[in-house]
């Protein structure tokens, strides 16, 4: 057997394959013991004749087809082992050229891995950001924990910035409703910014009883394109004013919360609060940035059968949110002004990200033999199985072997990724 190789892409290979008289020999004692098993010849027990006889008995053409089908079967693999090639899926197989006896050609075409050129990893400049809080957020809190400990009472007056109002609401647009624009007993303390700008502000100087019709425009950039800059009305009823009575901030308020002498030190363990939830993200952006910047200095190629799985995973996320928010795939489109080709042509962008990501992730932990054992694998499903012990469902993925080997890969990605951290400090 001769092989040839042709590059057609980066991620793109044409395999050309000559098989001489001794591959299509073997092929053929292989084609005759197959198709003898299912011809009787009379004097001998079915698939125990002879082989000579039964090749005489067989039908030269249906020898043939079985022969060269053989041969290109079990030369595949070895024809992309000797041009040191890893298909990424069956190879598409073309034969263009068959004698019988004597040779047959043909070219095999797949997605292989492409070849990565790995950029300096260990000089990268993407610093992690410090983990800062601003004397704002801590103040939210305070102000979030204050109205915690607020009072409330029913207040027969006009509405004012400060209180609670109690509202069933309808919004339309068109002169219909809209999806997630209605609700019943809604409490809404106004001057919290909760409603787009206008509805608040509708609201002061009602009281309870009152029906009001608020005509406002949706913001520019509002989330939900379908409502993005559209003028709608929203008919209110103010069902009843409640009238919030804060707490004081001071030392009493500080005990009131805990183990604190005053609000400074309600503050400082505030403050140590945000910059523990800060550091995860802060810790997992950093990755990803370091990853796009080690992309960026790297040569990489993304295959466009991996973008293609890449892309299903993607939809298959959005579809799992949207069905957890009682929506299907295609209410999310038009929830967001989307047609499906507009959807695809931006989730492709992320799913070759990620392919590329991946791939120059997988290179570097083989360059710096980074692996992860069974036994840490068995230690991590352990785990998994008493956090999901009440789950049959998950307990039994979790014995498969493709999930453990998923397990796996995810396991040497964060030892890779710690690694590029550590790395770049």
């Amino acid at each position: 057997m001769k092989v040839k190789s042709k590059k057609l892409s980066d991620t793109r290979v044409e395999i050309k394959v000559t098989l001489e008289k001794e591959d299509l020999s073997v092929a053929k004692k292989k084609a005759i013991e197959r198709l003898s098993r299912e011809i009787k010849l009379e004097g001998f027990r079915k698939g125990k004749a002879p082989k000579e006889l039964v090749e005489k008995a067989l039908n030269p053409n249906d020898i043939n087809a079985e022969t060269i089908d053989i041969a290109v079967r079990t030369t595949v693999p070895t024809a992309f082992q000797q041009a040191e090639k890893s298909p990424l899926v069956i190879p598409n197989v073309n034969v263009t050229k068959y004698v019988p006896d004597e040779t047959a050609e043909y070219t095999a075409t797949a997605d292989i891995l492409p070849e990565v050129k790995l950029g300096d990893y260990k000089n990268l400049k993407t610093k992690k950001p410090e983990n800062k809080v601003s004397k704002e957020e801590i103040e939210e809190i305070v102000e979030n924990v204050r109205k915690a400990y607020s009072e409330k009472k029913v207040a027969k007056k006009k509405a004012e910035h400060g209180d609670e109002v109690i509202i069933d609401f309808v919004g339309k647009k068109d002169g219909e409703p809209f999806q997630g624009g209605t609700a019943k007993d809604y409490a809404l303390t106004l001057g919290s910014n909760t409603f787009i700008p206008g509805f608040e502000d509708g609201l002061i100087g009602k009281e309870s009883g009152d029906k009001v019709e608020l005509d406002l425009t949706f913001p520019k950039d509002y989330p939900e394109k379908n409502l993005a800059g559209q003028k709608t009305v929203f008919e209110v009823l103010v069902k009843q004013v409640n009238e919030i009575s804060l707490p004081k901030l001071d030392d009493e308020f500080a005990k009131k919360c805990g183990p604190f002498k005053n609000m400074d030190e309600l503050r400082a363990d505030i403050e140590k609060n945000l910059k523990a939830q800060n550091e995860y993200k802060l810790i997992e952006k950093y990755k990803d940035d370091l990853v796009e910047e080690l992309v960026k200095k790297s040569t990489v190629s993304a295959p466009e059968i991996l973008i293609s799985d890449q892309l299903q995973f993607v939809r298959n996320d959005l579809e799992r949110n949207a069905t957890n928010a009682g929506m299907k795939f295609e209410d999310y489109l038009k929830a967001n002004n989307m047609t499906q080709e507009e959807w695809e042509k931006e989730a492709k962008k992320v799913a070759e990200k990620r392919v590329k990501a991946s791939l120059v992730l997988q290179v570097l932990a083989n360059k710096e033999n980074i692996n992860t054992t069974d036994e840490e694998v068995a230690a991590k499903i352990a785990e998994l199985r008493d956090v999901y012990k009440k789950s049959p469902e998950v307990l039994k993925n979790l014995k498969d072997p493709r999930v453990k080997m998923d397990i796996k890969n995810r396991m040497t990605i964060e030892k890779t990724l710690d690694y590029l951290v550590n790395a770049n400090k």
